[in-house]
Order: C-alpha cells, then structure tokens, then sequence
C-alpha cells in the first residue's frame, strides 16, 4: 500500500489548475480576441517589416575604417 500523504489538498487550488489547464477548450473568438491576434500575427509583424524595408542598405558596416561615414550615398 502507499504510504499516507501529509499533503492537505485545497479544492479551489485543484479547480484552478483543472481551469487553467483545460482554457485552450473553451477558447472562443470574440472581437476582442480577434483584435489582439491582429495586433500580433499581422500589424506587429508588419510593422517590424516595414522598418526593415526602409532602412535596408542605409548603412553599411563592411570595410569601414575609424572616422568613415557609415551612411551610404
């Protein structure tokens, strides 16, 4: 036989966690969960792309020596 736990479990600790872990189950979209995907899957993204495009090649780190511009022309 198993020897007698000295651990008390507190019902509202198990609901929690059971609540906690079983959330993906009852996920639903709403508009605020679909605003919050938005903002992160498409806008945030985007937006890290956007900066990227625009300052690709500006400036250019290769080859430099102490007091040149790193600013391409």
């Amino acid at each position: 036989m198993a020897a007698p736990s000295f651990l008390k479990i507190d019902p509202a600790i198990e609901r929690w966690n059971r609540m906690r872990e079983d959330a993906y189950k009852h996920f639903r979209f709403t508009p605020r969960t679909t605003r919050v995907a938005m903002y992160g899957f498409v806008l945030f993204p985007g937006a890290i792309y956007y900066l990227a495009s625009q300052t690709h090649l500006t400036w250019s780190w290769a080859g430099k020596q102490k007091g040149e511009a790193l600013a391409q022309s």
